[in-house]
């Protein structure tokens, strides 16, 4: 157990703009709602995986819609609070803790706002070890946790309880009524004893996501190539350098998507990189080569400070690097691969691992 505090905040929005590969929600906003929580109520209480009792009652809170929403329409912190006092009320049991339901964007710092605000802990854990744009893509689910009773709170003070056959019915019905709710809210999901949680969840994330922004914050004055620090705490890979020469981005049916070219620049001149995107990256390509593509992390990075920047936040003329990070394990599986692989969004391909793809230069 420990605590975390403003200078953990700063690097873990960071970390978790990068992991969110472009999505998530943007970290900006999250994180200004984490460092005043933490200024009214003190530091949060971060709890390791280990110290979970097995019959505590652990509910993730997330933020879902498209991120191009939020940046206008930002919460309050009463829509989460809404949620949890809601089903706590229907399960009829205290809340032990919360923790994220994805290591990406504001998704990893609402929980903690949330965390200081009712004097909770949060769980250094996660459903996705990065960010995915449907509810169904955790690796609870993956394992047959189901995402309801669940929870969905908006700002004007409504709050709709869903119990469904299914997860993926239960993305549907909520995707619906979060378009008609103005296009964002807050969720209470996915509640699970503690036992289930140290199973199926991703440990260590927030820790991860804080390294990964120490390691960014730190590698200028340290006179070192942030993209170069970077890759050795992600294990990653440079799959593209270049600037933005176009960007086509759309809220549809309730998602941020989109592609965005990058011109080449030094020794990837006169080649162009294609990213397709729903609020998160999926897929990055040459159009003869594929360089990483779904569950696998894609991420963009600026390329002096290397700084990650969101599918919002890319502009044109911004220069940038694409990296490509192995995904977990669990994405992996045939049936992570089912979940949230390039066939489930609508491409024609299959899976390989970023690593292959590096090191074989495979093609379409």
């Amino acid at each position: 157990m420990r605590y975390i505090d403003k200078e953990e905040i700063e690097n873990i929005a960071i970390g978790a703009a990068l992991l969110g590969t472009g999505g998530g929600g943007d970290p900006y906003i999250g994180k200004l709602m984490a460092l005043q929580a933490i200024e009214e109520y003190g530091p949060i209480k971060l709890l390791s995986i280990e110290e979970i009792p097995d019959d505590a009652l652990i509910v993730p809170s997330a933020m879902m819609g498209a991120p191009t929403v939020m940046v206008e329409k930002v919460p309050s912190g009463e829509e989460a609070i809404a949620s949890f006092e809601t089903i706590k009320e229907y399960l009829g049991k205290d809340v032990f803790a919360t923790m994220p339901i994805e290591a990406g964007g504001v998704n990893s710092l609402l929980p903690l706002a949330l965390a200081a605000r009712l004097g909770l802990p949060v769980i250094d854990a996660d459903g996705m070890g990065r960010a995915f744009p449907e509810l169904q893509m955790v690796t609870f689910y993956l394992d047959g946790v189901s995402a309801t009773p669940m929870v969905l709170s908006d700002e004007k003070g409504n709050d709709i309880l869903l119990n469904t056959i299914n997860s993926v019915w239960a993305e549907r019905i909520a995707r619906s009524a979060t378009i008609e709710m103005g296009g964002s809210v807050m969720l209470a999901i996915y509640p699970m004893d503690g036992k289930t949680v140290k199973q199926s969840s991703i440990h260590h994330s927030l820790t991860y996501e804080e390294q990964i922004g120490r390691t960014i914050r730190n590698a200028k004055n340290n006179n070192l190539n942030p993209i170069d620090e970077v890759l050795k705490i992600t294990k990653g890979y440079k799959l593209f350098s270049g600037k933005v020469s176009d960007i086509n981005r759309r809220t549809q049916e309730g998602f941020a998507k989109g592609e965005a070219t990058i011109e080449g620049l030094g020794e990837y001149k006169s080649k162009d990189c294609f990213l397709h995107f729903q609020n998160e990256h999926l897929l990055a390509e040459t159009g003869e080569e594929i360089l990483c593509v779904t569950p696998d992390l894609i991420a963009v990075l600026d390329s002096e400070t290397g700084m990650p920047i969101t599918t919002e936040g890319l502009r044109y003329g911004t220069r940038c690097v694409i990296i490509g990070i192995p995904s977990d394990v669990k994405w992996r599986t045939k049936k992570g691969i089912e979940v949230a692989g390039p066939r489930y969004f609508g491409y024609d391909l299959d899976f390989t691992p970023v690593e292959q793809l590096m090191g074989k230069g495979e093609q379409k």
